[in-house]
């Protein structure tokens, strides 16, 4: 996605290299223009339009709205999501681990007429940070339990375990996967740099809290008063989970599906190997849950709350097949190129030379999930080297 600023770009990249993926939620980097949906609240819109933090909101009876500031960021704000319960508030993601998130996560709670010690569950809908930095010290405030779902727990692991106890040896090791994937990319030298010179800011970002509770698809977290049921929906991280409740008819989206934007759907060194592949047949699994649910409002993660799931679904489904010819299609002129020559040739939301680095990286990562999902339906070949050459099909 395209950022706003360069300083957001690097407080976003530190998260990033040290989270396996990107932190945000997305970017309209493609410049393809979003489909109008019907807010279900036009205040939240405005707040967003205004560049404003939304208010605390009784979405309808046991169920808030909270937004949680997110540091130096053009996305502003994570919504997080609190339920009630028969005793205590469970939520629904955290934000990012700042004291100003924490305040306004605990002055939201406030309003709702909860303490941050009410908390009895943290359900998250991925470990990026901007939803799962905050669940550790909400933990440590309430004793609630923290629950993702598998593959999201294995990028932590990943992070916390694999390679000891040294936080500077995950950071090195992160580091280094990426430079690898870069090279492979042919990105220029001083992309490769950056990259490895955010290793001191990644620090602060590379110990999330262990999780408590594994939540697969179709698990309905023990949450009493509510009928919530996990969705599991690949793509903008391997472990991504969506949840619907019938009886209510809403369907809280995390990153999944969003009003305006589009998640980042990119290959980085903890995604799955065909990462674009997942987030589709994940938007049509979501498709057919919100069908069979009746969902009549959708609740993303940021951004504003909408009606129309459907629509939504198919506008991002078809931007993914333009962009998808649109790459093909510069394969075909290329004649041979590799993954960064490709993304500084495609339509962006602004010229690719203006696009800060940070920014331009994310882009090529992007256009490595679209190549990749082109390769494995054999409309595209990569030839093996550093870099990898991308030609079209035999």
């Amino acid at each position: 996605m395209v950022r706003d600023s360069a300083v957001s770009a690097a407080g976003s990249a530190a998260a990033d290299a040290a989270s396996g993926g990107t932190p945000a939620a997305a970017g309209d980097v493609s410049g393809a223009p979003a489909r109008t949906v019907t807010p279900a609240d036009e205040r939240q819109r405005a707040a967003w339009r205004n560049g404003e933090l939304p208010r605390v909101e009784r979405v309808r009876p046991g169920l808030w709205s909270i937004p949680v500031p997110i540091p130096i960021n053009s996305l502003r704000y994570v919504l997080v999501y609190a339920l009630e319960l028969t005793s205590g508030v469970a939520i629904i993601d955290a934000g990012w681990d700042s004291d100003e998130a924490f305040t306004a996560l605990r002055d939201g709670l406030g309003q709702a007429g909860f303490d941050i010690s009410d908390v009895r569950a943290v359900l998250v809908t991925h470990v990026h940070p901007d939803h799962y930095g905050l669940a550790g010290r909400v933990r440590e405030h309430s004793g609630a339990w923290i629950g993702v779902h598998p593959a999201d727990a294995n990028l932590v692991h990943d992070r916390l375990f694999d390679l000891g106890d040294d936080p500077e040896a995950r950071v090195r090791e992160l580091i280094r996967r990426d430079r690898e994937l870069l090279e492979r990319c042919g990105a220029p030298q001083e992309v490769i740099t950056e990259a490895v010179n955010l290793a001191s800011l990644a620090r602060r970002f590379a110990a999330p809290a262990r999780p408590d509770v594994l939540i697969e698809d179709g698990d309905r977290p023990v949450l009493p008063g509510w009928d919530l049921r996990a969705v599991w929906t690949p793509g903008h991280s391997p472990g991504h989970l969506c949840f619907v409740s019938e009886r209510r008819r809403i369907l809280i989206t995390g990153d999944h599906v969003l009003p305006r934007i589009t998640p980042i759907v990119s290959v980085h060194p903890q995604s799955s190997p065909n990462p674009l592949a997942d987030y589709l047949d994940s938007l049509a699994t979501i498709r057919a849950v919100g069908v069979e649910a009746g969902v009549t409002e959708v609740l993303p993660a940021h951004e504003y709350r909408f009606l129309e799931l459907t629509a939504r679904v198919d506008h991002l489904m078809a931007h993914h097949e333009e962009r998808l010819a649109e790459i093909e299609a510069a394969v075909a002129a290329a004649g041979g190129a590799s993954c960064w020559e490709l993304a500084s040739r495609l339509t962006w939301s602004r010229p690719w030379e203006s696009i800060p680095q940070f920014m331009r990286r994310m882009a090529n990562n992007e256009t490595l999930a679209h190549l990749v999902w082109l390769e494995s339906r054999g409309r595209v070949r990569r030839v093996p080297g550093t870099p990898d050459l991308w030609y079209p099909a035999d």
